[in-house]
């Protein structure tokens, strides 16, 4: 059984704590005792570290070794439309298990008014919703959620793979237009962006067009925000990691 994870906000001389909520999870879900390991990361390594003391609401851990840690096949930022907070917030937690790295909230013509305006306040949530689906996940780091842009923004994104999902007929699958598997690297940015309930506008599509990105489609069946979102990540994440896997 692989051991819990968790992330510190430093290690200083082969120590490190942990507070608040994470502490009390511990303590008492985990029942926790002093000498018991687990791993920890402080977003730049791994490592295998045994609890040494306890404190209110703190658990001090001393540093065991450092850990080798997979990295992921690909980073991946999802650019994503404004939709009911609880789709989104289920959104933000499988897109972190797939491994995105950042998540930038979208203002689009059809994004609903009281989203727009209430998605600033939710930041402070979303942050601790993707750290928690990190430490599931045993992730590195947990993922940035980015303040909330305009369309006119996130179109501005610079990167060699720019895609935008759209329901529109006659487009290419996601799969068919990425790059052949050779010229898949593990350092490469792609970006995925998704529309809002309802789609597209027409000025939205010709604004994504001029700016250069690649118009794709997930088959002909309409997809909620957030299962568009998931689909492609992963279609993403597997395409980078099959082609990894022949190199």
């Amino acid at each position: 059984m692989a051991r819990r994870r968790f992330f510190v906000e430093e290690i200083r001389q082969g120590r490190a704590e942990l507070r608040g909520e994470a502490a009390e999870h511990l303590r008492r879900v985990l029942r926790a005792e002093r000498g018991q390991r687990y791993e920890i990361s402080d977003n730049r390594a791994v490592y295998l570290a045994e609890i040494v003391a306890f404190g209110p609401a703190r658990v001090e851990l001393r540093v065991l070794e450092r850990l080798e840690d997979q990295p992921l096949p690909v980073r991946l930022h999802l650019l994503v439309a404004l939709i009911k907070f609880d789709r989104f917030e289920w959104m933000l937690e499988k897109a972190t298990e797939l491994g995105v790295e950042s998540v930038i909230p979208i203002e689009t013509v059809r994004s609903q008014k009281g989203l727009r305006l209430a998605a600033p306040k939710r930041l402070e949530r979303w942050r601790r919703i993707v750290l928690e689906s990190s430490q599931q996940a045993r992730r590195q780091r947990p993922p940035e959620v980015e303040w909330p842009q305009s369309l006119r923004e996130a179109l501005a994104w610079s990167g060699p793979y720019r895609y935008v999902l759209d329901e529109a007929k006659n487009l290419p699958p996601l799969l068919a237009a990425l790059p052949p598997p050779n010229r898949r690297l593990p350092a490469d940015s792609v970006a995925l962006l998704v529309g809002p309930e309802g789609g597209w506008t027409e000025t939205e599509r010709e604004a994504a067009r001029k700016a250069d990105w690649v118009a794709v489609s997930l088959g002909p069946l309409i997809m909620r925000t957030e299962t568009a979102a998931i689909a492609a990540l992963a279609v993403l994440a597997n395409a980078w990691a099959a082609a990894e896997r022949l190199q």
